[in-house]
Formats: structure tokens, sequence, C-alpha cells
């Protein structure tokens, strides 16, 4: 394949000529690149028809654009900072940057590593006593589950909820999907090392007793104020 560096610079050129900026990232540009990674490309325009997202193939290359304005990409990056996770800070603080017409994409590749090494918005009480609730309700789920396939899908979601709950209680960003195992991986690898292989082996084989996985689920509730279901409330 071509060089994806050229590539995406390329395509930015041809469909773009009038980008004010223009960032690659995602895996292509790491040792994790697979036959199927695509070229994450955000463009930065100065007005219509941003914003957009749009999927396409380009030399042989699967690509996502995701295609903005100034103001367009701050409202996007505030709305996934609320969420604790943002893949926008992320493309653009990571990325290479491809084109650079007005300084734009050196001034937003700037904020964007400012911010993520701010760490996303701390966890409310609020919060973080649903989090616990729900990871105990569900373990709960788990221990008393006589079915092997429901147990399957039981297990995949203590995964999720288990990382996710130790990410934001020590002020890291969340991710989705891959990036959630990566989050976990690089902010605890010993815990994401027992959190992993324990749910690899109570998926492999369903009917066998899940205690290592609960146990490493338990270890996330205890470093987070413990179990909680009796007392619970919402408003």
């Amino acid at each position: 394949m071509n060089d994806p560096t050229e590539t995406a610079r390329e395509l930015v050129r041809n469909r773009f000529p009038e980008a004010r900026a223009a960032f690659l990232a995602g895996s292509v540009l790491t040792d994790r690149r697979t036959p199927t990674s695509d070229l994450d490309i955000v463009v930065l325009l100065p007005g219509p028809p941003a914003p957009y997202r749009e999927s396409l193939m380009y030399r042989g290359w699967p690509v996502e654009l995701f295609v903005q304005t100034e103001t367009a990409w701050h409202t996007f990056a505030d709305r996934e900072t609320t969420k604790r996770r943002s893949p926008l800070l992320s493309m653009c603080a990571e990325g290479v940057l491809l084109t650079d017409s007005d300084g734009l994409g050196a001034s937003l590749q700037t904020e964007s590593r400012q911010r993520l090494a701010a760490g996303p918005p701390p966890l409310s009480t609020e919060e973080l006593d649903y989090h616990r609730y729900a990871l105990t309700d569900m373990l709960d789920d788990l221990r008393g589950c006589p079915d092997p396939l429901e147990r399957v899908y039981l297990v995949t979601h203590l995964l999720q909820r288990a990382a996710e709950l130790a990410l934001l209680t020590n002020g890291h960003w969340l991710g989705g999907g891959k990036w959630l195992s990566r989050r976990l991986a690089a902010a605890d690898p010993d815990l994401h090392t027992r959190l992993t292989e324990s749910a690899s082996a109570a998926l492999s084989t369903p009917t066998t007793d899940p205690a290592p996985f609960t146990a490493a689920v338990e270890e996330v509730l205890d470093r987070t104020g413990g179990p909680l279901w009796t007392g619970y409330s919402r408003r």
C-alpha cells in the first residue's frame, strides 16, 4: 500500500484545497497497524459544507473523514469532554499535522494536548455511587446466573463497566472498543491483564466458575469505596 501519511496529504490537497488544517491519526501511524486499519483524517474548513463525517476508499485505503469548522471543532470537543471520552482531542493531539495554512492546526494541536493532559472532569459523588451500584448489581447477577449463554453477556458488560470505573476514578480518559483496552493497559497494566485474561477465560469456558473474573471486578469496587446496593437511592 501507499505510504499512509503521503496518501492522506494527497487526499486533503485534492479534495479540500481550501482546508485551513488537517490531521492524520489512528493506529495506522503505530506498530498496531493492521490490514484493515483506516486513515482517520480530521479536516478544518473555513465554513460549509462542514461539519460532516464521511467514509470512503482512496488509493486502496479505507478513510474516515471528520470535517469540521473551528467553531464546530470546539463544540464537538466540549461535548465529548463532558462524556469523558474525546476521540477528536486524541486525534488532533497525537496525529500528524498534514497541512496548516494559517496556524489553526498548530493551535488546536497544542490545545488538544493541554486538555488531554488535564484529564476528564472528575466523577461527582452521585456518579461514583451509580457506577458502584450498577457494578455491584451486575456482579450479583453473574454469581447467580445458571445460563452459560447469559453469562457471556454479563461478563462482557461487566468487563466494560469495571474498566471504565477503574479509569474514571483515577482521572483517566475513557475509550470505546479497543481503545478502552488500550487506555486501561496504559493506566494500570496489572489490572488490565487480570481483568482481561480472567474475562477471556470466563467467556471461552462459560460453564466453569468465573471466580478469577469476579475477584478482579471486586477489586475495582474495593478501590472505589466497595460494593453498593443496600440503601442506594437515586433522584
